[in-house]
This record gives structure tokens, sequence and C-alpha cells, in this order.
């Protein structure tokens, strides 16, 4: 695939840059700043970009302001963010939206390289990455029960299709039955995992999270 990076951190850019190469893929561009980046997106429409949360000049959310762009803007392009740390509140914004060709990694994740690279492919082909500590934290300012138990066969499948990252036009297709049919299960879904009803979250993002934590 072909991919650009972001990381204000010119060890990491080269690391990952011969690591991607000896994977057989194609670095198009690699930069240290949001503004970089999205000009680099405009210029050479990669698979997919793998962004780091902090950048320049204020090191605390400009690159998560420019993959939130570039999910606007391009949405094509798969966006694999990375983060030192779980932040919370960041996470939250990403995933606000629809998961389908995301990603959010803990650097460390990197270090281990089968991982990594499979995350990679998942976003590339549409699908979700999410670190298992990002989960497991976003998930702890949820309920800390574990109801998948209570899905039925048809909703857990609808679940399942979700956390591949795909719309409900496509899981009915899938499935051979209408979207309002999906809209429905999914409706039921949220409610049966006793999801919140807060503004700062999707609960059909955590509906996804408590899958995958499960």
């Amino acid at each position: 695939m072909r991919l650009i990076l972001a990381d204000d951190s010119v060890l990491l850019r080269e690391g990952l840059i011969r690591l991607l190469d000896e994977a057989g893929h194609e670095v198009v561009a690699a930069v240290g700043d949001s503004r970089a980046l999205l000009d680099a997106v405009e210029r050479h429409r990669p698979d997919v970009a793998v962004i780091d949360v902090r950048m320049p000049p204020t090191h605390t959310d400009e690159g998560l302001r420019a993959a939130l762009e570039i999910r606007e803007r391009r949405p094509g392009v798969g966006v694999l963010v990375l983060s030192q740390y779980v932040e919370k509140t960041y996470a939250a914004t990403l995933l606000a939206g629809a998961t389908e060709g995301l990603g959010y990694l803990l650097k460390d994740r990197v270090s281990e390289v089968a991982d990594f690279l499979d995350s990679l492919e998942r976003v590339h082909a549409g699908g979700a990455a999410f670190d298992p500590e990002v989960v497991r934290q976003l998930l702890a300012r949820t309920t800390h029960a574990d109801p998948l138990s209570r899905l039925s066969a048809r909703e857990t499948e609808v679940l399942e299709h979700l956390a591949q990252g795909l719309v409900n036009a496509a899981i009915a297709e899938r499935l051979h039955v209408s979207s309002s049919t999906v809209e429905k299960h999914v409706n039921a879904i949220v409610e049966k995992l006793d999801l919140p009803r807060d503004p700062d979250y999707s609960r059909r993002v955590l509906a996804i999270l408590r899958y995958l934590d499960g």
C-alpha cells in the first residue's frame, strides 16, 4: 500500500520507513507537522496516513485535528493514529464518527511489528484497528458489566459487521435485509449493552469497542 507518515520524531519516521519498506509497502511522504501532512495527502492521495496525535507547534492535538480533516475531505484515505498515551478526549473525538478505515494505536504497539502491520492492513481494507488498552480505558468510563450475552444471534452478527467497519447499507446487503432492519438491530444493541447517552461519545462506536473488548 502507499503510505504517508506524520511524526515530528525523525528517528521514528526513519524506523517506520525502513520497517514498511521491508514489508513491501511504499512510503510516499514522511513529514513532521500537520500542515505538511495535509499538503502531502492532497498531493499523493495515499491509501493510509499514519499520524502522531501530538505535533508542532503546540504538541497538543495538531495531529488529531489533521486526522479529522482528512476523514472529512478524503474519506477514501485510511487513518491510523499513533499516541504515546491513551488520550481519552482525543480518542473519543476521533471515534465519534464512522470507524471504517480508522485505527488508534499506542506507539508501544509499533514495536510489535506483526500487530502493527496487521492493523495497517485492516485500516487499508476499510476495517477498524483499536489498541486494546485504548478500548479498555474508554470502556472504563461506561459500565463495568459485559452484557454481550444479552444480544440475539442476529444482533451479534450485526455487531460483528459493525466492528469490521461496515455501514448499515453494506450490512443490509450482506444479511439480505433492509437498511431499516439493520438500524433497528443497532438501536437494540446499544440499549442491551447499557451504553450511556453521553454527547461526547457515539453509542455505535462504544458498542463496537465493547464487542472488541469482549
